[in-house]
């Protein structure tokens, strides 16, 4: 007879996949392949990773190899000058999660779950830091949180435990549905009281340090892990599977994709779709770029959905396109 064991409701966040956190190693970077950015309000660093901004050029931000104990990257930020930010100024680097994801959470409900966000942290500063986690239908309930470094230069575990959320609005299908948000610097504005739920867009609370404030400031994090319960060890995936839970959202064509005309003339187009890895979140948005074009050859984006791009084509006999695209489905 087949034996099973029943965890106890405390332990019941270590069976199936624990971390609702994708690519919270930061082992994935499709966009810039480890090159530091200076973000652009809205643009992606490594994987699933957004930086937001209300002032240009404060910080640049990349993946590195620097890290703790059991992991081979982290991500991290170096303030660009020593900025105070004012009362309307925002920056930080957030996941929102799909809906799909976060809905077992219940948040919104009265059902809604305590959940607990770890991760590992390095900073050139010490003190005080912070971040949030907010709803993302119009960031208008928040969770301000503060966590304190307390050696420079060091890597340092942190545990922020939270009761889940019984009002407001989380979606639940493939819209945004719950931001993990930290803050590298922060106005009045989005500042407010640590540790509880208010229905504001803040990002951390009110002692938080603001490392855009110091020139060559550095911060870095790793293995953030967002679960249901009391924290965990950090849930390392297989490469190729957190690779699969990332193209869901933003796919590249690693290599040359290449089309020889085949009996056509400059008067006819021809079509071919490309066919993604992994079905997108949604319709995505696509670009490509030419590498090679003989002669009048061409290439069109025809469009796509959340399967493939169709592109088009048109030149002469034998002429050939080598092209390369992605397809962006973010939140």
């Amino acid at each position: 007879m087949a034996l099973s064991k029943i965890l106890p409701a405390s332990q019941e966040q270590y069976a199936g996949a624990r971390n609702l956190i994708i690519n919270g190693n930061f082992a994935i970077d499709q966009r810039n392949s480890g090159s530091s950015i200076t973000p652009t309000d809205g643009q992606f660093s490594a994987d699933r990773w957004k930086c937001s901004l209300g002032q240009a050029s404060k910080f640049s931000v990349e993946q590195v190899t620097d890290a703790p104990v059991g992991f081979q990257n982290s991500l991290k930020i170096t303030s660009l000058s020593a900025y105070t930010p004012v009362s309307s100024d925002y920056f930080l680097v957030q996941q929102q999660l799909e809906g799909y994801t976060g809905a077992h959470l219940l948040y919104g409900t009265a059902d809604a779950k305590t959940a607990t966000l770890s991760f590992y942290v390095k900073s050139s500063l010490t003190g005080t830091f912070g971040g949030a986690i907010r709803n993302s239908n119009g960031f208008n309930r928040t969770y301000p949180f503060e966590y304190t470094i307390n050696s420079a230069n060091t890597w340092e575990r942190k545990t922020i435990t939270f009761v889940g959320d019984t009002s407001g609005t989380y979606l639940t299908t493939n819209g945004a549905g719950i931001t993990t948000t930290f803050s590298v610097g922060a106005g009045a504005d989005f500042k407010s009281t640590a540790n509880a739920w208010a229905a504001n867009n803040d990002i951390a609370g009110s002692n938080a340090t603001d490392v855009v404030a110091t020139n060559s400031a550095t911060w870095q994090i790793t293995g953030v892990q967002l679960e249901v319960g009391e924290a965990t060890p950090f849930e390392h995936r297989i490469f190729g599977d957190e690779l699969q839970r990332c193209m869901r959202y933003y796919e590249k064509s690693h290599l040359d994709c290449q089309y020889f005309m085949n009996g056509s003339s400059g008067a006819q187009v021809q079509r071919q779709t490309n066919y993604f890895q992994v079905q997108k979140r949604a319709s995505a948005t696509l670009t490509q770029t030419v590498d090679h074009a003989d002669g009048s050859a061409t290439v069109g984006n025809v469009g796509g959905n959340i399967d493939g791009i169709t592109h088009s084509f048109s030149g002469s006999d034998n002429q050939r396109v080598a092209f390369s695209w992605t397809a962006d489905a973010e939140l």
